[in-house]
Order: structure tokens, then C-alpha cells, then sequence
């Protein structure tokens, strides 16, 4: 359990440490393409660290029951966390641009009025998810790290990105929110503007089914709507 509570916080803090002090300097002395290099082989040594002591860990007790409610909440959590993931995919201002230009403050849709941080937030469901419905204790360090990289990570790029894109960033947190839904409370974003179109439906209702499928060949127990109806 130590080596997996080291890991864990290696993991989660070299990402925060490289993707934010730690970055311009190391750019400035071996350049952005050795940069990506180093900061992909530290993530995925870590990530490899935290898999190895998760899979290393004799049999736990869970720490509470679970039962049918609690599977039929998390299912439809996930689905709501694959209408995220898949939303933030497409026209997500906070994605890489590299042609630079200023660009206008659109009026928030889709997933983006919900939150302008889809992405994070379908992270953190997933992490909230699997706590909920698979509590061991070594579960639950995992999942504490995910989501305390998602929701953590989600505030630090705000203020990096208030920095890089003073003309642009500053106005898009005004129309939208951190928090699930606060746009739409405080009136700066539409509820109807909300509805995902139907092609991020789709893709959340494959990923969603699929992923959550793919819980029996790969873990050994099945999830999702998969529970309830026959395989």
C-alpha cells in the first residue's frame, strides 16, 4: 500500500510540477520536442509504478456494500461522464491551437455550458464512479489520485492559460464555469444551449457501452448496463 501511495503521488505531482513551474525552464534548456519526450516517459513510468503496486496488492475487503442502486447510480454517472469526455473532443478552446490566432469568445454549447472543463469532469466522474462501486482501500488511492489530477489540474490550467491567452481566457471563464451547471445558475450560459447534439450522443452511447462491456475480458467482472442484460 506504501508503494502504491508513493506512486500515486509521484504521479500526480511530476504532472502538475512539469506541466506547470517546471515547464518553461526545461523548454528554454532542451526545447518543446525533448520536453514532450521527457514529460510522456515520466507520466508513463509513474502511471506504470502506480499499476505495478495496484496489481501487486494481496486481495482487500470492500469497505461498504454495494448493491443494485449504487451499480444503476454509477452507470448512469458514467454515461453522463461519456457525454463529457466525448463533447470536449470538438471545439474545445482549451485544446492545443497551433496556428496561434486570436480568436473570438463563442457563446458556450454543448458540454462547454456545462462546464468549461468536460474533459476533467469526465475524469472525476470516472474516478467518483469506481470509488463508489469497487471500494477497496488500494481503489481508492487510485481513483483519490485521478481525480485530484482532474479537478486540481482543471484550476491550474485556468490560471496558465489566463496567462498564455490574456485576450481570450479571461472572457471564457466569464461565460462558463468550473463547476458542473454554474454557468447556467449564475445566467451566462443557456440550460437549452446544454443539450449535446446527437453525433456526441452516439459517440457517448458506443464509448459508454463499449467501455463499460469491456470490463469482463479485461477485469474479470461485469459493469455498466452489462449487469442487468445478458452478454
Amino acid at each position: 500500500m506504501l508503494l502504491l501511495i508513493v506512486a500515486s503521488i509521484a504521479f500526480v505531482g511530476l504532472h502538475f510540477l512539469l506541466s506547470h513551474p517546471l515547464r518553461a525552464p526545461i523548454v528554454a534548456a532542451i526545447g518543446e520536442t525533448a520536453f514532450l519526450g521527457v514529460y510522456s516517459l515520466v507520466a508513463l513510468i509513474t502511471l506504470g509504478g502506480m499499476a505495478h503496486a495496484y496489481a501487486a496488492m494481496p486481495p482487500q475487503a470492500p469497505l461498504w456494500a454495494v448493491g443494485d442502486l449504487l451499480w444503476a447510480i454509477g452507470t448512469l454517472v458514467m454515461l453522463l461522464a461519456s457525454v463529457l469526455f466525448v463533447g470536449a473532443l470538438r471545439g474545445n478552446p482549451a485544446l492545443p491551437d497551433p496556428t496561434g490566432r486570436p480568436k473570438a469568445v463563442p457563446s458556450p454549447r454543448g458540454v462547454f455550458a456545462i462546464t468549461r472543463h468536460p474533459m476533467m469532469w469526465a475524469f472525476a466522474l470516472w474516478a467518483l464512479v469506481h470509488a463508489a462501486v469497487f471500494p477497496i482501500p488500494a481503489n481508492l488511492v487510485l481513483t483519490a489520485a485521478i481525480l485530484i489530477l482532474a479537478l486540481v489540474g482543471a484550476a491550474l490550467q485556468d490560471a496558465k492559460k489566463r496567462k498564455l491567452q490574456p485576450q481570450f481566457w479571461p472572457r471564457w471563464q466569464a461565460v462558463t464555469s468550473y463547476w458542473p451547471f454554474g454557468a447556467i445558475r449564475a445566467g451566462t450560459a443557456q440550460g437549452a444551449a446544454a443539450w449535446p447534439g446527437a453525433l456526441v450522443w452516439i459517440g457517448a452511447l458506443v464509448l459508454w457501452l463499449v467501455a463499460t462491456w469491456a470490463h469482463l475480458p479485461l477485469a474479470g467482472w461485469v459493469a455498466g448496463i452489462w449487469r442487468w442484460v445478458a452478454i
